[in-house]
């Protein structure tokens, strides 16, 4: 059975904001973002419970990092083309400043981090992770260099006491 859908992705979704936006432009402040993100996760979190919000917001960045990554990355040469490349869109969008930390990908592991997130940095200590967006962009944004399929788990948080985000990047073996 076909889910009849009203909201599916495309990124003609993000629309053109010379035309739209002439005179506020393509910025806002962050605080507008996560004003939107959390409002978001609250009002799911009360229909779904915490486990299911963060699947939703895992699986809703793997479709972001999937077109993320056809939109705004040239087709990269090799590891270190990829992430040059991907830490100059995320700084110039204001998304945060990504470094590798360890990465072999003989093995599909890595070890990164995103300092300064545009979801977490500056929040209140929580004592829980709360970029399972983020692990999903990661993981569709890996998936799409490589081929493999990674599975990303945030290590470290902000909300933990940490003053970046950590991610552990594993690829999926069948």
């Amino acid at each position: 059975m076909s889910i009849d859908r009203k909201y599916k992705f495309s990124w003609d979704l993000l629309g053109d904001l010379e035309i739209g936006r002439p005179n506020l432009g393509n910025t806002t402040r962050v605080e507008v973002y996560r004003l939107l993100q959390f409002a978001f996760r609250d009002v799911i979190e009360q229909h779904v419970g915490t486990a299911e919000t963060d699947k939703i917001f895992y699986e809703a960045g793997a479709l972001a990092g999937k077109e993320f990554y056809q939109h705004m990355i040239t087709p990269p040469t090799n590891l270190n083309d990829f992430v040059r490349q991907l830490q100059d869109v995320l700084k110039d969008l204001g998304i945060g400043i990504l470094r590798v930390e360890q990465a072999d990908m003989d093995k599909g592991e890595l070890v990164l981090t995103v300092s300064e997130d545009l979801d977490c940095s500056g929040l209140p200590e929580l004592d829980y992770e709360i970029c399972s967006y983020d692990e999903g962009f990661i993981a569709s944004l890996l998936e799409c260099f490589s081929g493999a399929k990674f599975v990303v788990k945030e290590i470290d948080c902000w909300c933990t006491g940490d003053r970046t985000c950590r991610f552990s990047a594993k690829a999926v073996t069948n």
